[in-house]
């Protein structure tokens, strides 16, 4: 199976916009920490509570990790859009996460980062991917050659392809956030 060439731009914007909403989360909770630390504890419910297993946090995260990227696949077909407001989505949550640790568990910044550094280097790339996925679908669907039917289908296919890769660093991902960052974040 050969892999589509991915949208460099577009994978970088995505990034790009991943990052910029991470510290527009951050400044927003600063500005207001109490509604931040709430928004945090509700993202957490949402989750439910870390195991003391790492193969269940693995199979959690890994799930998690893997149905956002499905939205993010099948959200392209909204017209390009759906990816750049889940990668926004998600930033603000992130960011807000990193104030709201730092602030209220009295975690040092350096450690914030090294909880999540080891594996965000490769699960946001891979969200990102599935992101792009999806908008390689709709381009396909709206730009490609033939009848519409066949450019849902080309466009589909080109898209799961890249999906896929997705869901295979989201399991690299995965098993580096339940096994490896506990122990160099010192959690």
């Amino acid at each position: 199976m050969r892999l589509p060439e991915i949208p460099r731009r577009t994978f970088v914007l995505l990034l790009m916009v991943f990052m910029v909403f991470s510290f527009v989360g951050y400044a927003a909770g600063a500005a207001n920490p109490e509604a931040a630390v709430e928004a945090v504890k509700k993202v957490i419910s949402q989750i439910g509570p870390i195991s003391d297993s790492s193969f269940q946090n693995f199979i959690k995260i890994f799930t998690n990790n893997s149905l956002v990227a499905l939205f993010m696949f099948i959200s392209g077909l909204f017209f390009g859009l759906g990816p750049w407001f889940i990668m926004a989505f998600n930033g603000l949550v992130v960011g807000l996460v990193v104030l709201a640790v730092h602030r209220t568990a009295g975690m040092p910044m350096s450690q914030v980062i090294l909880a999540l550094v080891p594996h965000g280097v490769i699960e946001i790339p891979a969200i990102a991917i599935a992101g792009v996925a999806g908008i390689v679908w709709y381009r396909e669907l709206v730009k490609g050659e033939g009848e519409p039917a066949e450019r849902f289908k080309r466009g589909m296919m080109e898209g799961f392809k890249l999906y896929l890769l997705s869901v295979a660093l989201l399991l690299v991902a995965a098993l580096v956030e339940a096994y490896v960052t506990p122990k160099v974040a010192g959690l």
